[in-house]
Formats: structure tokens, C-alpha cells, sequence
């Protein structure tokens, strides 16, 4: 089990630091006025999740922090070069249609971090940047939990969060490594097999989707217990940005499996993930997934999912068979401009994520 570092203070009883004992660079990352600004957007946002919105269409496209230092080897001098970067750019945040969050997310090994803490072999392709795991090389059924307690992947992500919540600037948000999903995970250490065994095995997946779930609920109380609450932010934080207290999973690899698969063996992790957070939170979908509409509909913890490519192009099956109070992140492509989506929703229930000049109004 993750052990809780006892040192971290409570966001409530925070001092913040003041703009002349700060990072003189870091000003603007404390500026009261683009707090507010940030503040505002989020308000909206919460009362799009609320269904009490009937302003104009929700639009989100937020500002990442970069970095030269390589993050692998100096988590925390890149966390600093992440704040300065954000701080020449804090003013973005002030445009008054579309709502640019800041953010620093440590997203180390991609969407394979939770792989390379079981074991798995993560390695970067030369000329992509592109993070690949190679499977590993026992049966489905064999799982154990790491020990956190030595593992370097986790001792850095601890480094890069922890010096964050030190820098104690309270204008950016903090994104989180991709902690996936038991599916996702599943299918990256095992590939097809996994998949395989849910017919031929079933108590080695049971087996082994339990010990995943396990390890991804730890690492997410972990991180809600460090991060400061309005400043915690899962993956992709500035474009998938929720009110506080909402979390995030990934639903990639559920277009692999039926419904009853899905809701046999997966779907009731992804609800307990979901549950540690406060308000629930959303899935991020990619691919053809309409099949577990009816299993996302009666999954009291799922208040948003999360369109682009394949997935954004069935807009119409989402929105009409997911719940009034399950809100769709859209990410607008060729076959689902913003101008279809709005033919579809009439604006409702809806955050466009793109960088649009002026958003269309609600019908």
C-alpha cells in the first residue's frame, strides 16, 4: 500500500507564500486577478456539471507548462521550469470566452506508468517520442503488487508532485501520470491474452484486474491527499479540465470487449476508481464504444466522458443515451465539427475543446 507522506499540509490550513517571498518570476502565478479569472471559468463549469448552466456554450483549451530538463533525471528543477514557463504566459488566462487553464502535468512513460510499475519493460520509440511497453512474460493470474516503498518510477512521480505542492503557487493546476483504467492496464501487460483468459480463465483475470485496482486506488489517495483540491487535476489536465474533486479514467481499450465482458470483469473497478474521487469523474474514449452505453448510464460515479477521433464522430449515441447529468467533453474533428455538435446538443451538456475564437451560443 501506498504509504501517506504525513508532512503534507492540508489545503485548508495552507499559508500560502506572499508575491515578495516568492519566486520573484513566479508573480504571476500568485496574481489575485487572474485567480479570480480562473475561478470564475471554473464556477461556470461547475454549473454546467450541476445543470444549472444556461450560458453559452462551455469551451476549454488551456495552456501546458514545458520544460528543457529532462524530467526522468530532475523532477523537481522540472517542475520550476514548467511555473516559469506558465508565468510568462499567465495572461492567457484571461480571455473571457474560452477558459485556458494552466497547468503542469508529470505524465512520465505515457499512458504506460502504471506498466512500468509492475515490471513491465516502457521504452521510448527514437524518432516519435511515443511510449511502448513490451508484455510481460508470465501467465494472466500471476499479478503482484510493487512495492512502492523502492520503486524509482513512483519515487519520482512523489519528487515531481511533492515539488509542486512546495512551490505553493496557487494559479496553475497539476495534472497526473495516466493512471488508466484495470482494462487499459490489463491489456498492456498482457496484450490479447488477457482478453483470451476472460473466457478460457476466468479467475486469473478476476485475479489480476483486482490487484490492479487496487494499485490504482492507492495511487489516486495518494495524490488526493498531497495535491491541494482546486489544483488536482487528472490527465490531459488542460483540456479535460473538471471542478475540483473529480477524477478521470481512461476507457480506450473497452471497444475491445462486449458489454457483458465489459460489465463483468471492468466496469466495477472503474466505478470504485471513480468513487474515491468526491463528485465522480469522467472516461476518456477514442474508439467505438457505444456498446456499454447502457453500463455507463447506470454508473452513478461517471459524470462526463471524454470524445475525440472515432469516438467524437458518435456524438449522437452519447448524448442520447447517456444521462441528463453526464456532461461530454467533445473534441471537434472532420466528421464532428463544432457546428454538427451543436446541430446534435443544442449546446447542452457540452465543453468543445478547441481553440475558438467566439463559441456559439446555447439554443
Amino acid at each position: 500500500m501506498v504509504t501517506f507522506n504525513s508532512s503534507v499540509i492540508a489545503w485548508k490550513g495552507r499559508c500560502h507564500l506572499n508575491a515578495e517571498n516568492c519566486h520573484q518570476q513566479w508573480k504571476p502565478l500568485h496574481n489575485p486577478k487572474l485567480l479570480a479569472t480562473r475561478d470564475e471559468h471554473v464556477a461556470k463549469l461547475q454549473r454546467l456539471f450541476d445543470g444549472t448552466s444556461s450560458e453559452c456554450v462551455y469551451t476549454l483549451f488551456g495552456v501546458l507548462g514545458t520544460a528543457a530538463v529532462d524530467p526522468y533525471k530532475e523532477p523537481e528543477a522540472w517542475v520550476e521550469q514548467c511555473l516559469d514557463d506558465l508565468a510568462a504566459q499567465a495572461d492567457l488566462i484571461q480571455d473571457k470566452c474560452v477558459f485556458r487553464p494552466l497547468a503542469v502535468e508529470y505524465g512520465i512513460y505515457g499512458v504506460h506508468f502504471v506498466d512500468k510499475l509492475f515490471g513491465a519493460d516502457v521504452h521510448q520509440h527514437p524518432e516519435s517520442g511515443q511510449w511502448y511497453s513490451d508484455y510481460l512474460e508470465q501467465p494472466v493470474g500471476g499479478l503482484s503488487y510493487p512495492d512502492l516503498a523502492v520503486d524509482p518510477t513512483w519515487q519520482l512521480a512523489q519528487r515531481a508532485t511533492n515539488a509542486f505542492v512546495r512551490a505553493d503557487v496557487p494559479l496553475p493546476f497539476f495534472g497526473l501520470p495516466t493512471i488508466a483504467s484495470v482494462l487499459n492496464i490489463a491489456v498492456n501487460l498482457y496484450g490479447q491474452d488477457v482478453l483470451e483468459a476472460m473466457v478460457s480463465d476466468p479467475r486469473s483475470v478476476v485475479h489480476d484486474l483486482a490487484v490492479i485496482g487496487h494499485l490504482l486506488l492507492d495511487l489516486h489517495r495518494w495524490y488526493l491527499q498531497t495535491v491541494p483540491r482546486e489544483q488536482l487535476q487528472p490527465v490531459v489536465s488542460w483540456q479535460r479540465t473538471q471542478p475540483p474533486g473529480f477524477g478521470q479514467i481512461c476507457g480506450c481499450t473497452t471497444q475491445l470487449i462486449s458489454a457483458a465482458m465489459y460489465e463483468r470483469y471492468a466496469a466495477p473497478w472503474d466505478e470504485r476508481v471513480l468513487a474515491a474521487y468526491p463528485n465522480g469523474g469522467m472516461i476518456h474514449l477514442c474508439g467505438h464504444h457505444t456498446q456499454h452505453l447502457a453500463v455507463w448510464r447506470s454508473m452513478r460515479s461517471l459524470r462526463a466522458v471524454q470524445l475525440n477521433d472515432a469516438a467524437a464522430e458518435e456524438l449522437a449515441a452519447y448524448f442520447h443515451g447517456l444521462r441528463s447529468d453526464q456532461v461530454i467533453y467533445l473534441n471537434p474533428c472532420a466528421a464532428m465539427t463544432v457546428a454538427d455538435a451543436m446541430k446534435i446538443t443544442g449546446g447542452q451538456r457540452l465543453v468543445i475543446v478547441d481553440d475558438v475564437s467566439k463559441p456559439p451560443p446555447v439554443s
